[in-house]
């Protein structure tokens, strides 16, 4: 894959998640409901430099669909926290793909290699139980 893929296909994947985490902020509540925001922030941001790298490769960035298919319903804590620890899996294995796509040093992969310890970190506050989310097998 080359890097100009693996940058369109993580800013799809981040695209399902902004979506997800639209979905699970308005079914939690509490520090639940503060979580799903701050991720929601976090993942915006990624979104965004995704953009900005994908438009300054000369490339056009593949528009968000209008809904995603998330593999769960959201009906309590416990499926809403399974949804975060499933939206930072996702994530994860895109900033997998991106760091293997991506050369030495570069700033794409600096980037990636933080989204990826950052999508572990917040899966790990989600109850997620893989400490290298979404890593190739």
């Amino acid at each position: 894959m080359t890097e100009l893929a693996a940058l369109r296909a993580a800013l799809s994947a981040e695209q399902a998640v902004v979506y997800g985490y639209g979905i699970l902020g308005a079914r939690t509540r509490g520090g639940d409901r503060r979580r799903s925001r701050s991720a929601l922030n976090a993942h915006l941001v990624i979104r965004d430099r995704l953009i900005a790298l994908i438009t300054a490769a000369g490339a056009n960035p593949p528009a968000a669909q209008p809904a995603y298919r998330l593999g769960i319903a959201v009906t309590d804590r416990a499926s809403a926290r399974e949804l975060g620890a499933r939206l930072e899996q996702g994530s994860a294995g895109a900033a997998w793909d991106l760091i293997a796509a991506s050369g030495p040093g570069t700033a794409v992969r600096a980037a990636a290699i933080s989204w990826l310890a950052d999508a572990a970190m917040r899966g790990e506050s989600w109850g997620a139980r893989q400490a290298l989310p979404g890593q190739p097998s």
